[in-house]
């Protein structure tokens, strides 16, 4: 290992020695690099070897690499680069291929070495560490587009990144983005052929010797490339993507018209056609003169939102599924939310979405999320009654959500609905128990501010004999906050004293009442042991904080500090697992004053 070693140091001594000649490094640097190297080189010849220590062996490298650049650029010194910088750049180059031969699933490792080969001009490398990785990677469809759009950008080597991505193909023939990168390489490539013959003809050479074939020159490759991907992927919104692409250029006008006419004959059966087709009239152009006033801007996108309304209602038409009636409405959410100072516009756009939302749902296809925005608008409108209304509807349209009984609860309490105590009750009946916490706790707010003391009670008493320990703890706080705020003191310890042995117990029962009786003006510590002791019986062995608490306690002015060991004795022999040494990193900080 120490002849290996030796020997690798020895191979450097050329290209140290110019560094020192040429002034880019001091004789004490050199030395420095010498045995910091040798370090490093020991650690890679061990039986045992770390991907860390190729790493960090890499990283020093560039480090130096990078220092160089900087003392060049400093002294304007740039010859040389052949003696000094390839050696180390060729060196780099070779551990990170011991550390792929090592580590061949590292796909992160295979990546540094791609990066650092684009950063340090070693291009013709790149090639050969693609091509090792994609026969180790080839079932990872993001490395073989990698591979190719870096022989086309960095090698402008297009017949390579075209064989890369028909490789990529036999592997993944139904990949989505490999087909899309593969359409976009193919009229890339033709976008720099035109370009090339454009910049010929201008120079006025002899075009013989270059040959540009019209039909490449057209596009035909990347319509080629088209035909094969759907073929083989057959939906709506792939064609669009790549309908998406072919519009950046300017040359694929008839390649556009073309997907877009296979788009309308072959997938109308697809609520995403419909939706593309009519956001397209967004884009058409509009009138001239118009456009000059606030007002008649606002004119020509009325009419433009107009045709699109027109294609969604042929959509609709001939496709009445919920996946159309969502593309329709969400499109119509979307105009509304845009800022215009045109009050007829405004009202317009909301005359639209409301018609719209309302027959969707009368066809039992609006999705749950849309009743929300609906009922918005209606109370922004003030239309009180409409709103109780779609509340009413929405809950038998979703009769199982908690979300939907919810939000329709909520409104019918803003509107001050006579009926909502009947609504809570079907809610609860409906909604699965499980899901119901959040209809417990609407109830008792609304209880709360609009019933009786004895009504809000019998809610609370109901809410404990839920089977669903979320639901009963959660009763279980909100009956002593209740029973704090409308009886005092007297009350809410009454009530914690009914309900402390009744399971399920929550952490957050006892140290409400544990605050409770620290508001009082005159607190007394052998109920704050009680509850302490009661607590600690049921979560001492995993609760570290509430040992420290209780520690607290007694060394506070109420306390009697000699109890403190005694507890902490306790507390190491109740905690389990990694709670015992939190405890005691927490005890000593305590202890210091710093807790």
């Amino acid at each position: 290992m120490a002849e290996i070693v030796q020997q690798r140091i020895e191979d450097r001594i050329p290209e140290l020695e110019q560094l020192e000649r040429v002034g880019l490094f001091t004789k004490k640097e050199v030395k420095s690099i010498i045995k910091r190297v040798t370090a490093l080189e020991y650690k890679l010849h061990r039986l045992i070897v770390n991907k860390e220590d190729f790493i960090a062996y890499i990283q020093y490298e560039i480090n130096v690499l990078e220092l160089i650049k900087k003392r060049r650029a400093h002294i304007h010194y740039q010859f040389k680069r052949e003696e000094i910088e390839y050696p180390i750049i060729h060196r780099i180059n070779s551990i990170f291929k011991r550390a792929t031969n090592k580590w061949k699933d590292d796909v992160q490792l295979w990546l540094s070495h791609v990066a650092f080969c684009k950063k340090w001009a070693t291009k013709s490398q790149i090639s050969k560490v693609f091509s090792a990785m994609l026969a180790i990677h080839p079932d990872k469809p993001a490395l073989w587009i990698m591979a190719a759009k870096s022989e086309l950008e960095d090698r402008n080597s297009s017949e390579s990144a075209r064989h890369l991505f028909l490789r990529a193909l036999r592997f993944h023939p139904n990949d989505k983005k490999v087909y899309q990168e593969y359409f976009r390489m193919e009229l890339l490539h033709c976008e720099k052929l035109r370009k090339q013959k454009i910049q010929l003809e201008q120079a006025q050479m002899d075009l013989g010797e270059y040959e540009f074939s019209p039909e490449i020159l057209s596009g035909k490759l990347a319509e080629v490339v088209y035909k094969d991907a759907t073929g083989k992927i057959k939906e709506a919104e792939f064609v669009i993507s790549l309908l998406n692409i072919a519009a950046i250029f300017d040359f694929t006008k008839d390649l556009q018209d073309s997907i877009l006419q296979d788009l309308q004959t072959n997938y109308t059966d697809d609520s995403s056609t419909w939706d593309f087709m009519a956001k397209r009239e967004l884009e058409a152009p509009g009138a001239g003169e118009e456009l000059q006033t606030a007002k008649g801007r606002a004119s020509d996108i009325n009419r433009r939102e107009e045709r699109c309304c027109q294609v969604y209602e042929e959509g609709v038409k001939s496709l009445n599924t919920e996946p159309m009636w969502t593309c329709y409405v969400a499109f119509l959410l979307e105009r509304m939310k845009r800022k215009t100072n045109v009050q007829e516009l405004k009202e317009k756009r909301q005359e639209r979405l409301l018609g719209v939302l309302q027959r969707a749902h009368d066809c039992s296809l609006l999705k749950e999320n849309y009743y929300k925005n609906w009922l918005q608008i209606l109370l922004s409108s003030g239309d009180a009654e409409g709103a109780a209304s779609v509340a009413m509807t929405a809950t038998q349209r979703y009769s199982q959500s908690v979300t939907m009984w919810s939000l329709s609860l909520q409104t019918l309490m803003e509107l001050g609905s006579r009926d909502i105590g009947r609504c809570f009750q079907d809610a609860l009946k409906h909604v699965s128990p499980k899901e119901s916490l959040p209809l417990w706790q609407l109830q008792f707010e609304w209880s709360k501010a609009n019933q009786s003391a004895e009504e809000t009670e019998a809610i609370l008493k109901r809410g404990l004999l839920s089977a669903v320990p979320a639901v009963a703890m959660e009763m279980k706080e909100c009956y002593l906050d209740w029973s704090y705020s409308t009886g005092g003191y007297k009350k809410a310890r009454k009530t914690f004293t009914s309900q402390q042995e009744n399971r399920p117990l929550s952490k957050d029962f006892f140290t409400r009442m544990i605050q409770i009786e620290n508001e009082q003006e005159n607190p007394k510590m052998n109920n704050l042991r009680d509850y302490y002791e009661r607590v600690l019986q049921e979560f001492g062995t995993s609760d570290e904080d509430l040992w420290l608490q209780y520690i607290r306690e007694e060394l506070g002015p109420l306390g009697q500090p000699e109890n403190c060991g005694k507890i902490h004795w306790r507390a190491m022999k109740f905690l389990e697992g990694e709670s015992v040494e939190r405890f005691i990193s927490k005890y000593a900080l305590l202890q210091t004053g710093h807790l």
